[in-house]
């Protein structure tokens, strides 16, 4: 569907009498995916299904306290109430389970319902296989070897290697009921409309494919302190940025996620709400770094790169709702390090640096990079793309081409190897990634995190930086392990396997009506504590 068909679509959906005259204590969401994340207790659109169709009605061993605006989220408790590492075997980790706990349809939460979730995500030869799901589930967690139940409320999880960071994994494994899958007749996608049991505050109450999701208050949720103010949610997807813009302003939706950065005085002129806060989030170029045929192969074009465009231009492009980005933390953090290379714009060091690699005005540097509309924390993808275009080329001659396609279609690339026709024939795909912690660094840039195995998508590879990783996953010692982070991060500087762009701020713009926010320093958010007056 063309955009302006879809756009026009979006908005007639909008116009229902439904949505048009909300119900008390009715929050409408509109999101940035093209359509609603899947609802089978797996949401796929990237972290933005995980914030809406994930975490709200599916929950996990651990969860994220998304309770303070002021410091970076971290893990809390949430269907374990503990858990521990094994003190002679540093692969096994024991989860105590919570007692009392039951699913939307009233069956029981208890470790036989934790292994028939970790089959259905791990297991192939399961009658609960899901491969979608699993596909997800997978490229998040490529260190998942064995698990057994212990009692009927510990469960051991082994992994393939000791990685001191495994809750932080233990945060991306959703639980769903397995009696909904037998509801369902044992078809993930009749269990997606039926609509499947979490254990989360809110529940899935009605799904229309392409145009809407409805949440509803889970009023027995066993977190007493975090049953939910709303009665109910409308989650509303809508990938053009003015859409959203003119569906927020006309009334027909509360809460925008990413709102056009050139709207944002005019919408706090008119009283509208537009919060914004630092998270763990880097909007970069996943450049293809281990595929020989493609340029970003060489490290001295990588950092050419990184020394060939105006960052603080790009962060006035969208009103100052980013920072510069110059690696995967931010140089306040203390994991840092202190790298050779500060990139800033620099074009006649990235000019020199092209040189050395065989390019100039009579043989320019030309690369193709994948990019989507919009998606999951993508924020302004066409403008801020033209940005580059425009910034690479005035400063070092770079000449860049775009391939344009669904957000779940560039998705793909992160799941295979650079050189696999899903990568579009790319020297870099443009992703949104998370940066919150170890497990997350992992996940991206180690080696034997490589695509299809983990996400790895570029396949680079640094023997300095495995080193440095391997020392930490088995380290217990915290200051030590964060000595290692630093050493593993300074070569995420200077071995540049991505473009740093910028780190986003997560804006979203909100009627007046909407109270309770606690905007988090996470992709994640807690809409328990929201309500609309």
């Amino acid at each position: 569907m063309k955009p302006f068909a879809w756009a026009l679509a979006a908005m007639a959906a909008l116009a229902q009498p439904a949505l048009a005259q909300p119900a008390p204590r009715t929050l409408r969401i509109a999101m940035t995916a093209a359509d609603v994340p899947t609802t089978s207790g797996m949401p796929n659109n990237g972290y933005e299904g995980m914030r809406f169709l994930g975490y709200p009605i599916f929950e996990p061993l651990v969860q994220w306290d998304l309770s303070r605006a002021d410091v970076p989220a971290d893990i809390r408790p949430g269907l374990a109430e503990r858990w521990e590492q094994d003190a002679t075997d540093p692969r096994k980790w024991r989860f105590s389970l919570r007692r009392g706990v039951a699913f939307h349809d009233g069956t029981p939460f208890n470790a036989d319902a934790v292994i028939w979730n970790l089959d259905r995500f791990f297991r192939n030869d399961s009658p609960q296989f899901d491969v979608t799901g699993s596909a997800i589930a997978r490229g998040r967690i490529s260190v998942m070897g064995a698990y057994r139940k212990i009692d009927d409320f510990t469960v051991e999880i082994e992994t393939t290697r000791p990685v001191s960071y495994f809750p932080y994994l233990a945060t991306l494994i959703l639980f769903t009921s397995p009696a909904s899958f037998e509801a369902g007749g044992r078809q993930w996608a009749q269990v997606a409309a039926l609509p499947p049991a979490g254990t989360g505050p809110f529940r899935l109450t009605r799904f229309v494919p392409r145009q809407q999701a409805e949440l509803s208050r889970n009023a027995t949720y066993w977190e007493e302190a975090r049953r939910p103010r709303l009665d109910r949610v409308v989650l509303l997807p809508m990938p053009e940025a003015n859409t959203r813009l003119a569906a927020l302003r006309s009334g027909q939706v509360d809460w925008i996620e990413v709102p056009p950065s050139d709207a944002i005085a005019s919408l706090r002129t008119a009283g509208f709400q537009v919060v914004t806060n630092s998270y763990p989030h880097v909007w970069p170029w996943v450049f293809a770094a281990g595929r020989a045929s493609s340029p970003t192969s060489d490290v001295r074009v990588r950092q050419a790169l990184n020394y060939c465009f105006d960052r603080g231009g790009m962060v006035a492009l969208l009103s100052g709702t980013a920072e510069a980005s110059v690696g995967f933390f931010k140089p306040e953090d203390p994991r840092f390090g202190s790298p050779q290379n500060r990139y800033r714009l620099d074009a006649a060091r990235g000019r020199a640096l092209l040189a050395e690699a065989g390019y100039g005005a009579q043989r320019p540097l030309r690369l193709k990079i994948a990019i989507s509309p919009s998606g999951s924390g993508q924020m302004l993808p066409l403008p801020m793309n033209e940005f580059l275009q425009q910034s690479l080329r005035e400063n070092c001659g770079v000449e860049i081409s775009f391939e344009v396609v669904e957000w779940n279609t560039l998705l793909g690339a992160q799941r295979v190897a650079p050189d696999q026709p899903a990568w579009l024939g790319a020297d870099a795909v443009n992703i949104s990634l998370v940066s919150s912690d170890s497990s997350q660094m992992a996940r991206w840039f180690l080696g034997s995190n490589a695509s299809p195995r983990g996400s790895n998508a570029g396949h680079w590879l640094d023997a300095r930086f495995d080193a440095a990783f391997s020392a930490l996953e088995t380290e217990r010692d915290p200051a030590q392990v964060q000595a290692q982070l630093r050493v593993a991060h300074e070569r995420l500087v200077d071995d540049a396997p991505w473009l740093w762009i910028v780190h986003d701020l997560n804006p979203r713009a909100m009627s007046r009506r909407v109270r309770g926010f606690v905007s988090a320093q996470s992709w994640f958010q807690d809409l328990t504590t929201v309500e609309v007056q």
